[in-house]
């Protein structure tokens, strides 16, 4: 999207079930596992820049030797980094010890990451600061093994105070109150709480505690903790952990809001955010890679069983459609279809703003995650044309050459007009000066636009609108075309996403500004102060009660009244060509995304209680002037 805007976190959970020798004998390397760990992060770096970790868990290892290992950066290539550490790490073993080369036992011994269990993560920071202490994994220690716990995720929660003081309750005194440490000490708790219970039955049965220590790893009832830690979550995840001890599980939230995909054969069990990423990774086909569904968790035990088991009911399905639209990799075959779809179903609404006049009409897409809209797009008008051309040759009598050959002349017209500056990108990265440089962030293509031309250019979403105007429509009118229809394959964004995109703050939207200038053209502003005080009234209700009022603002206009606000807004002052913003309706991206419906950002409809209550709390944020996030 032209806008800035942060992506979700990727995850990678790989769990190699034969012994190291084995990958050694096939592959060549016992460093098999960090191998597939490096593949499965960097194809997943559309889903985090600012920062990586991995951890490592040995199996099988005696006391004494160090069996956790994990590296985390939040470096400006952090993937990049972590993996040169790593690579560091294991070269100057075996330059300062030759007899470890081919000797894999010793390898395990006394070189960190070359291990059996591997946790991944690339993040993309949508709350705090970009500081090492908040990159995933985290380790809660331990010198019982099974008391080791590493977590990292994919995840918002919107209720982190009452998460907090729940562990407050519980006689916790958590280090600060951010939904990471919350949801790993709420983890911790109930394990303790299981090993706690399962001791006592050691200790009835007469057991000394070293053997009571190997029981209680192999009788953990993972699938019990997840329940009884996450009953009280509120929020969208896909959480992952592993246990020193040598289980592992990643568990995906009641609605299905973020995802979740694995693959198991007799070699390896992998988890990862997004199909394609297996699929690549591990050379495996479509439809071998699963989906896990939602309220679920696959647990893989220390002994390599696999099992999916329910940790939470699961609700009406809502998956993000945002992963189809723009955060998930387009080389996923169904997301590939979905989006061309959304550049088909919204063709018609381009078709109209041009008077279906496709001979005078230039057809391009602006950023390149845009591009395969931008094919869906085409296809539709090329089939338009088609339909065009055989009816006026069905129609016209005495068909000469010529004429054959003027209808069939006819083209659809598409140009790469504009060309993004990487460099230029990556050196303005603060608010307060880049005004100036941001309207030299993409390159425009002279020559392929005439005078009395429209310029169509999709985008896959608008979300504040700032780099339309202050670069793109201002590069768009240096090409002098009649008029700049501006398409977003998606809906318009009028509300807060709490559950994993960085889309915190009700005023950064530009629908929402554009139905405040509404309201007040007509008189109408007094619906604010109403919402206001309807919002405030409900500050102390349970979160299953409170009710989305900011529905109220977006109430009195159509969609495209909106839309041509909107328009009137992000026009630069002195452009000359007429502009146009047409917005993908919330029914055809439904038609597009079929297995995606989850819109609360297009329609406020959240997927779980505490959804409304960040939206009215960040409408009140933005009443009362105040420079806050709503969760």
């Amino acid at each position: 999207m032209s806008d800035a805007i942060k992506h979700e976190c990727g995850i990678a959970l790989l769990r190699l079930k034969k012994p190291l020798e084995y990958y050694k004998e096939k592959y060549g390397s016992a460093f098999y596992g960090v191998q597939k760990m490096y593949l499965l992060l960097e194809k997943q770096h559309n889903r985090g820049q600012d920062g990586a970790g991995l951890a490592s868990i040995k199996l099988d290892v005696q006391p004494g030797q160090r069996y956790i290992s994990r590296v985390r950066s939040n470096d400006a290539q952090p993937i990049k980094d972590i993996f040169a550490q790593i690579n560091n790490r294991i070269s100057r073993g075996l330059e300062e010890n030759p007899e470890f080369v081919n000797n894999v036992a010793l390898q395990k011994e006394h070189i960190p990451y070359v291990a059996e269990l591997f946790l991944g993560h690339v993040r993309y920071g949508t709350f705090g600061k970009n500081s090492i202490e908040s990159v995933h994994p985290f380790l809660r220690q331990n010198n019982w093994m099974h008391r080791n716990l590493i977590v990292a995720g994919n995840f918002n929660m919107t209720n982190v105070k009452e998460l907090f003081q729940d562990l407050v309750n519980l006689g916790q005194h958590p280090k600060q109150m951010a939904d990471t440490v919350t949801v790993m000490e709420k983890i911790g708790h109930f394990l303790d709480d299981e090993v706690a219970d399962i001791y006592q039955q050691c200790k009835q049965e007469g057991m000394t505690k070293k053997e009571a220590s190997a029981f209680i790893a192999e009788r953990l009832n993972i699938q019990r903790i997840l329940e009884r830690a996450s009953r009280n979550w509120d929020g969208g995840y896909a959480m992952a952990g592993l246990f020193g001890h040598g289980d592992s599980f990643v568990m995906r939230d009641p609605a299905g809001i973020r995802p979740a995909f694995f693959y198991e054969d007799e070699e390896v069990v992998v988890v990862a955010s997004e199909r394609p990423v297996i699929q690549t990774v591990f050379n495996v086909p479509f439809e071998k890679v699963q989906e896990l569904e939602p309220g679920n968790a696959i647990i893989i035990k220390k002994n390599g069983s696999v099992s999916i088991q329910e940790v939470r009911t699961p609700l009406e399905k809502k998956a993000c459609s945002f992963e189809r639209i723009y955060f998930s990799r387009g080389g996923d075959a169904e997301i590939y279809q979905e989006r061309k779809d959304l550049g088909k179903l919204i063709f018609p609404k381009v078709l109209e703003s041009i008077d279906n006049d496709t001979q005078n009409t230039v057809f391009s897409y602006i950023p390149n995650t845009a591009e395969l809209s931008f094919y869906g797009m085409v296809e539709a008008a090329h089939k338009y044309l088609d339909n065009k051309k055989t009816k006026a040759i069905l129609s016209t009598e005495n068909l000469s050459e010529d004429k054959i050959k003027s209808i069939l002349g006819e083209s659809i017209r598409t140009e790469k007009v504009a060309i993004k500056d990487a460099k230029l990108r990556t050196f303005i990265t603060e608010d307060s000066s880049r005004d100036d440089l941001v309207a030299h962030v993409y390159d425009v293509t002279y020559g392929v636009v005439k005078p009395n031309d429209n310029l169509v250019i999709i985008d896959d979403s608008i979300v504040r609108g700032t780099t339309l105007k202050q670069s793109i429509i201002k590069m768009m009118d240096r090409l002098s075309p009649k008029q700049i229809v501006v398409v977003s394959s998606a809906p318009q964004i009028r509300y807060p996403d709490c559950y994993g995109i960085d889309m915190a703050k009700l005023e950064g939207l530009v629908a929402f500004r554009a139905a405040l200038e509404l309201l007040k053209e007509r008189n109408l502003y007094h619906i604010v102060e109403e919402v206001y005080k309807k919002s405030v009234a409900q500050e102390n209700y349970k979160d299953v009660d409170v009710v989305n009022f900011v529905k109220e603002i977006y109430a009195p206009f159509t969609d495209e009244e909106i839309s041509d606000k909107i328009a009137e807004m992000l026009t630069p002052e002195g452009t000359k060509a007429k502009v146009k913003v047409i917005y993908q309706s919330v029914e055809d991206l439904h038609k597009a995304c079929p297995k995606n419906l989850g819109d609360w950002y297009f329609t406020g409809d959240y997927p779980t209680p505490g959804g409304n209550r960040v939206v009215n709390r960040a409408f009140m944020n933005f009443y009362e002037g105040k420079d806050a996030r709503a969760y």
